[in-house]
């Protein structure tokens, strides 16, 4: 899986910098364009047929996303909590 792009919606950077956890998104996002997949806990969510990905923020929060033709589109934060 080759990820050329990551999209976010303008709602979830401002959700991010409300929480002051945009760094910490933008140093995810640099992980996952450099292949690093093991920094952020990149994983596949049960069940697996849905093909639901997330990606770890930070420790309490997770973002799921889906990928279509090497362009991660965001569509959910989480607190993970």
């Amino acid at each position: 899986m080759i990820i050329k792009q990551i999209l976010i919606w303008e709602q979830f950077v401002k959700y991010l910098e409300e929480r002051w956890i945009i760094k910490q998104y933008k140093k995810a996002k640099e992980y996952i364009l450099n292949w690093n997949y093991k920094q952020v806990n990149f994983k596949l969510r049960e069940p697996k047929k849905d093909k639901i990905y997330y990606f770890r923020i930070n420790k309490q929060f997770r973002a799921y996303w889906t990928i279509e033709w090497g362009i991660l589109k965001i569509y959910h934060i989480d607190n993970h909590q």
